[in-house]
């Protein structure tokens, strides 16, 4: 029955959000704890989650086409549509706390991001503001790809201010 199938991939799909709630919560404690060495794994982790996940979502929707054939629904039915079509109160059931479950981790991973988003940008600007009281301009080239500084001497930072 394609409906165990696609109960199976919603599952495998549930994990993948939760790990990528995992690996969210990772990179903002190493942005909260100014462990910023380490920010280009953890945004790396991320990225190979959600490629995970982009995968599982073709899956996916390969099980809901099968699904929906066998119950009648049109073969693009999203998860709701299929849990109107659904044969039995079981099937319904078991849909229908896979919605709900989806719905919340899509919720958690949104305000992860967006916190995240809110501590990345905060840092960018910090690094802005320390370099231009450094009294160095922030733009390295000019229009025609020229470096844009008088000099070309590099530049040292005192990392204990």
């Amino acid at each position: 029955m394609a409906a165990n199938e696609l109960s199976a991939q919603l599952w495998r799909e549930r994990e993948l959000m939760e790990m990528l709630l995992f690996k969210l919560d990772e990179q903002q404690l190493l942005l909260e704890s100014g462990r910023a060495r380490w920010i280009h794994f953890a945004t790396r982790e991320v990225e190979q989650v959600l490629d995970r996940i982009r995968q599982a979502g073709l899956g996916r929707a390969v099980e809901v086409a099968a699904v929906a054939d066998e119950w009648g629904a049109p073969e693009d039915a999203t998860l709701r549509e299929l849990i109107e079509h659904a044969p039995t109160d079981a099937w319904r059931e078991v849909f229908a706390e896979h919605l709900r479950a989806m719905t919340e981790l899509t919720g958690e991973v949104a305000q992860l991001r967006d916190a995240n988003e809110l501590h990345l940008r905060a840092a960018v600007r910090a690094t802005q503001e320390a370099i231009a009281g450094l009294g160095i301009r922030s733009g390295e080239y000019d229009a025609g790809g020229a470096v844009a500084r008088g000099d070309a001497a590099p530049r040292i930072l005192d990392t204990d201010l």
